[in-house]
């Protein structure tokens, strides 16, 4: 089998310039800053991060590429037959935190990962996918991006979108607080099937559609009038965002586990932040709706807007 980790290497550093541009293009005010880094054990990347924009508080865009001769804890532990191999990971990571709370908080990866041993074959899988977090919700926006995300994986099985969507769903589950953390997209994980081709092209089709996915709903409420309330209930709300990505993922777990550099990985938390104790939203508010009906897992391919 022909496992042609240069031409994923390729892509991904494409794909983050191809996003930084996007991203850029949209605030039409800041410009990425450049960060290249090294890691002592083996490897490096480059981490672009975008602050105080006209339209994105802050956006991180990061690709990294580490290697090592033990894996960590977080990724042996589901796959004891990877201890005592090498391995090599890389991917693109981003979280993009807008100024307006109409406007949704987006995070997407695609990364790849390989584990080698002498006289065995390799180890390898792709994994990834976005996922959308609003704090106000709109149908159509929800409607477009779960349209956009099924017509990524359209060309791979028309059962691919209903895996991914609801593998999703689980995933992005805040467990501790029983709720989503917004309204999914697609996630897969150990994708390594039929062929490393046809894999490398569904991780493909899936980072090429996180613009197309985001971008129109950013231009449609990035105008949108808000106040203090809105403000407050999205730095509420952003809580929830820092809650998982330290408990619950996988990629910061992994990051932070193999000697990852800190500041890259943790550039998907928000600026700015609070949590209420024991805070409940009003009911009959747009607040209340968000849990109402939004934080609820939905065909919103069918949903009525």
């Amino acid at each position: 089998m022909n496992i042609d980790i240069d031409a994923v290497r390729n892509y991904l550093m494409n794909l983050q310039t191809k996003i930084c541009n996007g991203i850029e293009q949209c605030d039409g005010q800041q410009k990425f800053l450049v960060d290249d880094w090294d890691r002592e054990t083996g490897g490096g990347g480059r981490t672009r991060v975008l602050t105080d924009g006209a339209v994105f508080e802050q956006a991180g865009v990061n690709f990294s590429e580490v290697f090592g001769d033990n894996l960590p804890g977080s990724a042996t532990a589901h796959r004891p037959e990877l201890s005592g191999r090498n391995f090599r990971a890389m991917g693109v990571s981003l979280v993009i935190h807008p100024h307006n709370p109409y406007v949704p908080t987006s995070h997407a990866n695609v990364r790849f990962f390989i584990a080698e041993k002498e006289g065995c074959d390799p180890v390898w899988w792709f994994g990834g996918g976005f996922d959308l977090t609003p704090y106000y919700g709109n149908r159509e926006d929800c409607k477009h991006w779960h349209q956009t995300a099924k017509l990524a994986c359209d060309p791979f099985g028309e059962n691919s979108y209903d895996k991914y969507k609801t593998w999703c769903d689980e995933y992005f589950f805040l467990k501790h607080r029983n709720e989503p953390r917004g309204i999914g997209g697609l996630f897969f994980d150990d994708l390594n099937t039929p062929d490393f081709k046809t894999a490398f092209a569904f991780m493909q089709s899936v980072g090429d559609s996180f613009l197309p996915a985001y971008i129109p709903i950013v231009n449609k409420r990035k105008d949108t009038e808000y106040g203090e309330r809105e403000r407050n209930f999205q730095l509420y709300r952003r809580g929830r965002y820092v809650e998982f990505n330290l408990v619950y993922d996988r990629g910061t777990l992994f990051g932070l586990q193999s000697g990852g550099r800190t500041e890259s990985i943790l550039m998907s938390l928000p600026p700015v932040v609070n949590w209420k104790y024991s805070y409940q939203p009003e009911s009959g508010t747009a607040e209340a709706e968000l849990y109402d009906f939004y934080l609820k897992p939905k065909d919103w391919i069918n949903e009525q807007t």
